[in-house]
């Protein structure tokens, strides 16, 4: 067992959920980020462009998704919490997951400009609308798959 702070993860095991975690976010994140291109001024870039920045956002959204489980099994104090605390670990995952997505877009639109919003991108107090739905909207459906598969 490994100790992080107060909570007690199962080392190997609770590093293997999450590996597992992230990688079924890989094909809902591949879909949500090629999806929204037509949000971000990406759009009229290149095709290479495009492709790289669909590719560099989903291994992102990968690791988000890893951090985020072991944050809900610190918090759910369980490396299982989508069998055990289902809705916690859920909540945990979502509020870190949306709370660096806000910081990430404030950071790459408005202080590094690494990207831009397209006129068509919602924006909730300068932040764009996509990406917080995506981590509100695909947690939940990977949670519903992870149960599904394990019943």
């Amino acid at each position: 067992m490994m100790r992080l702070g107060t909570v007690w993860i199962r080392g190997k095991r609770g590093l293997a959920a999450a590996l597992r975690w992230s990688l079924l976010a890989l094909p809902f994140s591949l879909i949500w980020e090629w999806a929204q291109v037509p949000l971000y001024t990406l759009a009229e870039d290149g095709a290479g462009d495009i492709v790289f920045a669909i590719v560099h956002c989903t291994l992102g959204d990968a690791a988000i998704a890893f951090s985020g489980y072991l944050i809900a099994a610190l918090l759910c104090r369980a490396s299982d919490w989508p069998i055990r605390a289902p809705s916690a670990g859920t909540m945990s995952l979502i509020l870190f997951s949306v709370t660096f997505t806000v910081w990430s877009e404030w950071y790459n639109v408005y202080r590094a400009n690494n990207w831009d919003y397209a006129g068509a991108m919602p924006t909730v107090l300068g932040i764009g609308l996509s990406p917080l739905l995506q981590w509100t909207i695909v947690p939940v459906a990977m949670l519903a798959i992870w149960r599904w598969r394990l019943h």
